[in-house]
């Protein structure tokens, strides 16, 4: 039998899989990211976890058919990390230095590029080959996957939706440094910014002036107890949202877009206005594109991670 494992190396843990070569998930763990020193000992720390591993099950190289990591940073076509955000790292060429602890094959992609591959594969996008996968977290992740493969690009940043501008009037800054970012309206913070800027209007009553803590869950919760003050904030969302997957679909001609990430967690409604407002701006070849929630949860990234290797 042929194993292969799906690395999903997080700013806080890595969490990892063993998998058949099947795709079906024989093991899952984590283990604490260390990002101290640059990062130095992360690829250490997970070549012993798969080494340790292998020792349980009593595998060896020959069973396993490669690695594959999912990294929360640009990654080019040949494995190289350009620079990261949060895990210490600055230029890495992560193929080759886990090829060279490990000895086995290994391939690298952008988490969320990743996380896309694994719900293409074994969740909310199964059965298709065109599909855009959009993260709703404290930012908003993205992934395009063309033909069952993902879009890099040159600089390994292809899918990052979440920095396409879709205000050009924004005068606060995103957290990338530019201004007018899909990523300030649709995350969960995005959310909760346009709620405080629509509450800060006029004194209308709603449940939310209740809120101690107002974030993107309230929102929608008193969207679904029909609160007035909630709608026009889920509808705004929704149409900055919705406008900006119609001009994305027209570039990549997806058969389903994919929602996942802690704001899916609000469940069908959100394509209530979602959807809507991507038919209104749809080129008209894309208009029958279809809606999913991911299904994975936190298991697409090493799904996606193994999706690499078992293609």
């Amino acid at each position: 039998m042929n194993y292969c494992f799906g690395i999903d190396i997080g700013g806080t843990t890595v969490k990892m899989g063993l998998f058949q070569f099947d795709g079906k998930l024989v093991d899952k763990w984590e283990i604490k990211t260390r990002t101290e020193n640059k990062g130095e000992a992360i690829l250490p720390d997970v070549t012993k976890a798969i080494n340790k591993k292998m020792s349980e099950k009593g595998l060896t190289k020959d069973n396993i058919l490669g690695i594959g990591l999912g990294i929360p940073a640009p990654v080019t076509e040949a494995g190289i990390v350009p620079d990261t955000a949060n895990l210490g790292w600055g230029y890495k060429e992560v193929k080759r230095e886990m090829e060279e602890l490990t000895g086995m094959h290994v391939e690298a992609g952008n988490d969320a590029n990743v996380a896309a591959l694994g719900e293409m594969w074994l969740g909310g996008g199964q059965g298709h080959r065109n599909m855009i996968m959009v993260t709703l977290g404290t930012g908003v992740g993205g992934g395009v996957i063309i033909n069952g493969e993902c879009v890099v690009g040159k600089h390994g940043a292809g899918g990052e939706i979440g920095h396409t501008c879709v205000n050009y009037e924004e005068e606060e800054h995103c957290g990338c440094g530019g201004k007018g970012c899909l990523e300030q309206y649709a995350s969960a913070t995005g959310i909760t910014r346009l709620a405080k800027r629509r509450l800060a209007e006029d004194s209308e009553p709603s449940i939310l002036r209740e809120e101690n803590a107002l974030s993107a869950k309230a929102v929608f919760d008193a969207v679904k107890k029909g609160d007035r003050v909630a709608i026009e904030i889920a509808t705004k969302f929704g149409k900055i949202l919705g406008y900006a997957l119609a001009n994305i679909a027209a570039v990549c001609d997806p058969a389903v877009i994919v929602i996942g990430g802690g704001v899916s967690k609000a469940g069908p409604i959100l394509f209530e206005y979602i959807e809507k407002s991507f038919k209104e701006k749809a080129f008209f070849a894309n208009r029958d594109t279809k809606f999913a929630l991911a299904e994975l949860g936190n298991d697409a990234g090493i799904c996606g991670a193994a999706k690499l290797i078992l293609k």
